[in-house]
């Protein structure tokens, strides 16, 4: 199923080790070239941060994209664009982030997309899987689960819903090493990172979404601590509501609609 020129559109710098590490091996194995795009720096906002830590907003900013070149080199991904924007504003910023996309689809001429799944995981995740149906028409497009809180469990690499599309790939212990390796790179997001399950990545070819409603009914996994009473960085606050009613805007923006090959 996966193509010869295949371009990931990475949300945050590890959601490509994340989603599909031994699926870009297993594609490069069988001869493709995997690109990445990388959207957004991976750090919070400056002003989201602990005002004692925001004089190393530019060493944490810095560090991440290190660590990602070094994951690129690892799994042998070409990265063809780093994002500046910080992340939790991909979702806010779809229109900008659409002409990014479309720009290095008209640069590299890929044949296949992989995106994140529509799960509920991240706001930047979900936003990202919404550009992916806007360009399944001019490509083919492919999603991979990361994890999502579906049924109030912590769920790695499982889609919310499954159907005969579903592919799953049992890491080999070779992959699972080189999986575990990768995502120790990422050593600034050591603590997010330990629930990600080593032994399968999932995808199919992208679904079909309602994307006026959240990816679930039940809790989702960026909501999780929103019960908490102060505004910690670590919580993601973005209102599932909000995240909807930005992907519809951009989905039915005239520019949208005027200029995408998928309408």
């Amino acid at each position: 199923m996966f193509g010869k020129r295949i371009l990931i559109l990475v949300a945050h710098p590890d959601d490509e080790v994340v989603g599909c590490s031994a699926s870009i091996m297993r594609a490069r194995a069988n001869g493709a070239t995997v690109s990445a795009l990388y959207l957004t720096n991976g750090c919070l906002a400056r002003e989201v941060m602990w005002p004692w830590r925001r004089a190393h907003y530019t060493e944490g900013v810095t560090r991440r994209r290190h660590e990602a070149e070094q994951a690129a080199t690892k799994l042998g991904l070409q990265p063809v664009g780093w994002g500046t924007r910080p992340a939790r504003q991909l979702w806010r910023e779809l229109p900008r982030v659409f002409e990014e996309v479309r720009t290095a689809l008209d640069q590299l001429h890929p044949d296949q997309v992989w995106v994140p799944a529509y799960e509920g995981g991240n706001p930047d995740h979900d936003a990202l899987n919404a550009i992916g149906a806007k360009l399944r028409r001019r490509v083919s497009v492919l999603e991979f689960s990361e994890y999502n809180y579906f049924g109030s469990n912590v769920r790695s690499q499982q889609f919310i819903s499954s159907d005969e599309t579903v592919r799953v790939i049992s890491l080999s212990p070779a992959e699972r090493t080189v999986k575990r390796d990768a995502l120790k790179l990422y050593a600034s997001e050591k603590s997010n990172l330990s629930s990600i399950d080593l032994h399968q990545e999932t995808y199919r070819p992208l679904a079909l979404y309602d994307y006026s409603q959240p990816p679930h009914q039940g809790t989702l996994w960026y909501a999780r601590f929103q019960w908490v009473p102060f505004k910690h960085p670590r919580v993601d606050f973005t209102s599932p509501a909000e995240v909807s009613e930005a992907i519809m805007a951009f989905l039915s923006s005239p520019e949208v609609l005027r200029t995408d090959p998928g309408s």
